[in-house]
């Protein structure tokens, strides 16, 4: 779990996928993290092996990330905790309804 460990790399993950994404299109799915956070994030996430890192040396500077075996075999666990979210938060909405 600690390759998990923080809010960001799950979504990350999720944002990925399988495929191979630069660094200003994951920002840019992920609008509500900062520059900086990411770009610590995709590090952490690349020492775990859960994505590799792949330098272009062209101008202007691209960097591709993109999910390694590791990384790709938490898809599907993450998905059962979309829908394990999405079952329940319906779920509470229909209680607070009822109450």
């Amino acid at each position: 779990m600690s390759a998990l460990g923080s809010k960001w790399k799950p979504i990350i993950v999720m944002v990925i996928k399988d495929r191979t994404l630069r660094f200003g299109e994951i920002a840019a799915r992920i609008s509500v993290i900062s520059r900086k956070v990411l770009t610590d994030q995709l590090r952490e996430m690349e020492e775990d092996h859960l994505v590799t890192r792949q330098e272009f040396k062209e101008l202007p500077p691209r960097v591709e990330y993109r999910l390694t075996e590791k990384g790709l075999a938490l898809l599907p666990i993450l998905s059962l905790l979309e829908e394990w979210e999405r079952e329940f938060d319906f779920t509470e909405k229909k209680l607070e309804e009822i109450i």
